[in-house]
């Protein structure tokens, strides 16, 4: 079983950064995927990013590909999420999970990964 649990969120103003851990626990593979989701209330969970666990391979979505950043620190079983240039519409419950994805590279798709965070709020004021 894995275990993750979500770190770092707050109030930051418009522009700022703002910088998610994910401490992650119990049995990990290399394969497995690490993926940055978030939410806001009455709308999808949305994908922003992932890395593979034991590989370089990352994914990023359009929206956030040239502000945000995910990293990993295997021997501290961390993944970040930095975020820069922060916007009022980043505002949301961000969520870390982790899963075996089917094809062997990071995927956005809910379905793919099958342990969840509680999640940490980020909210962005203008």
């Amino acid at each position: 079983q894995v275990q993750l649990v979500e770190s770092g969120g707050g109030l930051v103003q418009a522009g700022g950064s703002l910088r998610l851990s994910c401490a992650a626990s119990g049995r990990i593979f290399s394969s497995y995927a690490v993926g940055w989701f978030r939410q806001v209330p009455g709308k999808e969970r949305e994908f922003l990013t992932g890395i593979i666990w034991g590989g370089s391979s990352t994914y990023y979505a359009d929206s956030v590909k040239d502000r945000f950043t995910i990293s990993r620190d295997n021997a501290k079983n961390l993944v970040y999420l930095q975020m820069n240039s922060l916007k009022p519409e980043d505002t949301a419950v961000y969520y870390c999970a982790a899963g075996l994805p089917r094809r062997g590279v990071v995927a956005s798709g809910l379905n793919e990964y099958r342990h969840w965070g509680q999640g940490t709020q980020v909210t962005v004021s203008s």
